[in-house]
């Protein structure tokens, strides 16, 4: 199959198996596996961190950041159409009573200063005190610019609040500014890195702060079910993940810019090339086209997309080449 749903979807290589069936492994619990250890040291230098913590998903890191900085009835802002808010099912609200504060995104991701400086609340004890500005880089596929990530730590600072990111895609951020990863996180108290998009393993995120932050989130990531046993298979697969797997990531965006261009050939398809910075490539869909049919006859060619008409998404990913992307085009112009 050829699945454009998502950077998700993505399967670990032969050489990456191999890794994970060799690794190392102990109760990491205990604190005993040794191939979790050497991630997570590894990937604190790598960051610019002082400690990080291997977690089974993105979900998990962000509400553990989250539940790190903040307590029962403290206020974290963030982007309207944030992950963390949008689309973690409330966990920071609901296991935490961590109260969200959404601010709505600009069309380039960012979160107008001016408006978050109105949403912070006054020490007054009827409002929720709020502790934490969370921004996402990239936000739809949209790279922050580093002068808005300084502007924002300004604010933050200004503000006496803490900065953490949503960065999932964070390496796709770095390869479109052509920045080493650090120079991102260096404006951040907290960072999270998803390992199982673009980067090719099959489990897991690592969440970076200072040590008596993921001393913190460690205990509460026990807390929340997320300690793991002999995690150095998905460990292993991590590593190499972050060491071999980010300087191709030029490939996926070059794919999604050519995928756009191929889209706009299509009748009833409609794509905004020069809005793709990644690889994730975003279209609108006539209501005339039966886009559910469409789906289900790509399907059985052995394409996947997620069917839509306003703001449909497609993303490129190392399982998806220059050739995927024509056979993409070629059976939607069959199926039209």
């Amino acid at each position: 199959m050829i699945d454009f749903r998502s950077d998700t979807v993505t399967r670990p290589s032969e050489k990456m198996r191999t890794v994970m069936a060799q690794a190392e492994v102990g109760d990491d619990v205990y604190g005993d596996d040794p191939t979790v250890n050497d991630l997570e040291t590894w990937a604190a230098e790598r960051h610019g961190f002082a400690s990080a913590l291997f977690t089974s998903s993105g979900t998990q890191a962000n509400l553990l950041g989250i539940l790190s900085h903040c307590g029962r009835g403290d206020e974290y802002l963030c982007g309207q159409d944030a992950h963390n808010y949008k689309y973690e099912a409330g966990g920071a609200a609901v296991l935490g009573s961590v109260q969200p504060q959404p601010i709505e995104n600009s069309a380039d991701g960012s979160l107008d200063l001016a408006k978050l400086a109105k949403a912070v609340k006054p020490d007054d004890n009827h409002f929720a005190k709020t502790r934490l500005l969370s921004l996402e880089n990239t936000m739809g596929g949209k790279v922050l610019p580093m002068a808005y990530l300084a502007q924002a730590r300004g604010f933050a600072e200004r503000q006496g609040l803490a900065m953490h990111l949503d960065g999932a895609r964070v390496y796709n951020a770095a390869v479109a500014l052509d920045v080493d990863v650090t120079q991102i996180a260096q404006h951040f108290d907290s960072m999270t890195v998803c390992l199982s998009k673009g980067l090719g393993a099959p489990v897991g995120s690592l969440l970076f702060g200072s040590q008596e932050f993921i001393a913190r989130a460690r205990r509460l990531r026990k807390m929340v079910g997320g300690g793991m046993r002999q995690a150095g298979i998905l460990a292993a697969a991590g590593k190499l993940a972050l060491a071999e797997n980010v300087s191709r990531l030029v490939e996926d965006h070059a794919n999604a810019r050519y995928l756009a261009a191929q889209l706009n050939t299509l009748p009833g398809v409609s794509c905004d090339e020069a809005s793709v910075q990644t690889n994730i490539v975003f279209l609108n869909v006539d209501q005339t086209v039966a886009i559910q049919a469409l789906a289900s006859t790509l399907k059985a060619q052995g394409i996947l997309i997620s069917p839509g008409y306003q703001g449909m998404r497609l993303v490129t990913h190392l399982d998806v080449s220059r050739s995927s992307i024509d056979r993409l085009i070629s059976a939607w112009r069959a199926c039209l």
